[in-house]
């Protein structure tokens, strides 16, 4: 019997399989999650549309307040949900534009 012990190299070599398999299990569990995630948020209806809506710029600043759904302005991240209050405030103590196609300002009974 041969009392010679595993060279260091075979050791490493050793380690590194183990830390694959161990790196494959786990991007194995990610891949389920991810399935997972995927078919819950499938099966959950949409949010419904924001109420009132701030168009921002590019600068991302506030520009124009919107009626939730209007398809003038900004989309995407240039849009921000706001609250009816928040759009109140907006309206008037911020003085922002009211979008000339939906009338926020009409809904919510600001008119000058």
């Amino acid at each position: 019997m041969s009392d010679a012990q595993p060279s260091r190299l075979a050791l490493l070599r050793f380690l590194e399989r183990v830390q694959l398999q161990g790196l494959e299990r786990t991007r194995s569990w990610i891949a389920a999650e991810e399935q997972r995630l995927a078919e819950l948020s499938a099966r959950l209806p949409p949010a419904p549309p924001a109420e009132w809506e701030l168009e921002l710029d590019l600068g991302r600043r506030p520009t124009t307040v919107h009626v939730g759904g209007c398809t003038m302005g900004g989309k995407g991240f240039r849009r921000q949900a706001l609250t009816r209050d928040a759009a109140l405030r907006a309206l008037g103590v911020d003085q922002l534009q009211a979008c000339e196609c939906c009338r926020p300002d009409a809904e919510l009974g600001v008119l000058d």
